[in-house]
């Protein structure tokens, strides 16, 4: 069947997310036959480099051979067996490499299908930590007293009520604001909004200041503090020193407040590091995890979290502190195994190592932007690199959301066989580590060229 066809057929009976769909009246909708390494091959034959890595999720290629020998070993054991009074092989030993491999203290792991539930199993959980605490100490009342949550501004956590109450992206919560909780909203740190010539680690302890302030005045009401460390994903790839992080630790210690990381989007060396909380040497109370956990292959999520809190929930039957969350693909076995398979990829050869040489050429390769009269920002942070489309470079201006300028470096970016989908105005490459210097040249050319055409008039 042609391209032509299966577009027909998709759009008689599909809904696509995060799609306005009567775009694709004009935007051509693009088949996908099979996948290899860095590329994507539609039903006629052509071929699309895979720069945003299917949305995050893969980081050694499609089709990976490791990979689909794993799952498909695993496949001929046992593809799943509910989670509740049930184990096996491969989600004791993924949690066991997990606990080795996370920041220090984190020693239990809970699991779930995909990013945005593993936030709302954090959420729940802290907000459930000083519920059973309450209990403990027997202060416990009808009333809660922790019931808010902090978080930054241009946050995103992903789009179940939970996830999306704690986020600050308008455009995915505004229309929802009525059924959402509220939580306490202090200013991002991340650089962009930085004074010319102040470096980025005096802008965000600077910036923390507003992150002091809402602890001392909301401590006691406070179940938690959630960010995403180091770059704000979904908020236009923005990006922040990691001396924030270990002030928050300290301060959430003092204030008696738990830390919750959404490394979702950035763990599994998007960043530089395997996680991005080593870069600031500190554990939070939870890490959630999910997108490259499994290299891209199968919906997996899990959160871990300390002794400190599973030992609040472990109690006799009839005290009710048990935490009753559950998912029914809770640690599939399929999924797990693609998660062992991923982590061994990494113990194979030095993937960060490799990573920095290709971090390096990504740079190089967009360097010239950095003086282009209508790109405001390029920043970079590991294996993520964002260019930032503005009206007016002197003042950041920015161009109205109305011009879709991102869409337009997003066709012409097909049209020359790149897959790019700028956040708004933002241009961002996140391949896979199997990407190579020839590749990563091409996927740079392409974007200028894009670039120059979204911003000529």
């Amino acid at each position: 069947m042609t391209n032509q066809e299966w577009k027909e057929r998709d759009l008689a009976v599909l809904w696509h997310p995060c799609t306005q769909m009567k775009d694709h009246e004009k935007l051509p909708m693009i088949p996908i036959k099979r996948g290899k390494g860095v590329w994507l091959e539609d039903f006629e034959g052509k071929q699309y480099l895979d720069a945003i890595s299917s949305w995050w999720v893969n980081i050694f290629g499609h089709s990976n051979a490791h990979i689909n020998a794993a799952v498909s070993q695993q496949m001929s054991e046992l593809e799943h067996v509910l989670l509740a009074g049930f184990t096996h092989e491969p989600v004791i030993r993924l949690s066991e490499k997990l606990v080795e491999i996370t920041p220090p203290a984190l020693t239990r792991c809970f699991y779930t299908d995909n990013g945005s539930s593993a936030v709302e199993v954090a959420l729940k959980m802290s907000f459930h930590y000083w519920l059973n605490k309450e209990k403990q100490d027997g202060t416990f009342s009808k009333k809660p007293k922790r019931t808010k949550f902090i978080n930054l501004s241009n946050s995103y956590h992903g789009e179940t009520l939970g996830a999306l109450a704690v986020g600050d992206v308008s455009l995915y919560k505004e229309t929802y604001e009525p059924l959402l909780m509220h939580p306490i909203t202090v200013p991002s740190p991340d650089s962009y909004g930085r004074e010319a010539g102040e470096s980025e680690a005096d802008y965000a302890i600077r910036q923390f200041a507003e992150m002091e302030k809402a602890l001392e005045q909301h401590a006691g009401e406070v179940c938690a503090v959630i960010i995403e460390p180091l770059v704000q994903v979904a908020g236009n790839v923005r990006m922040y020193d990691p001396v924030y992080l270990k002030m928050l630790r300290k301060a959430c210690d003092e204030h008696n407040v738990l830390f919750i990381a959404d490394e979702v989007a950035v763990g599994f060396g998007r960043t530089g590091t395997l996680f991005a909380c080593e870069q600031a040497d500190i554990s939070p109370d939870f890490l959630c995890l999910s997108k490259g956990i499994t290299g891209g292959y199968l919906p997996l999520a899990v959160v871990l979290t300390t002794d400190t809190v599973y030992q609040l929930f472990y109690d006799d039957y009839e005290n009710l502190t048990a935490f009753l969350h559950s998912h029914s693909y809770t640690g599939n076995a399929l999924g797990c195994s693609a998660a062992l398979a991923t982590m061994e990829l990494f113990e194979q050869r030095d993937v960060m190592q490799d990573n920095r040489v290709l971090a390096k050429h990504m740079a190089d390769s967009v360097a010239e932007l950095v003086d282009h009269p209508h790109i405001s920002d390029v920043r970079q942070c590991g294996m993520i690199v964002a260019m930032e489309m503005v009206k007016d470079k002197a003042n950041k201006s920015a161009y109205a959301w109305q011009e879709r300028r991102g869409l337009k470096v997003y066709e012409h970016a097909l049209a020359n066989g790149v897959l790019l989908r700028p956040l708004g105005n933002v241009v961002y490459f996140m391949p896979p580590y199997v990407i190579n210097e020839d590749e990563i040249t091409l996927m740079a050319k392409v974007a200028r060229d894009g670039i120059a055409l979204a911003t000529k008039t």
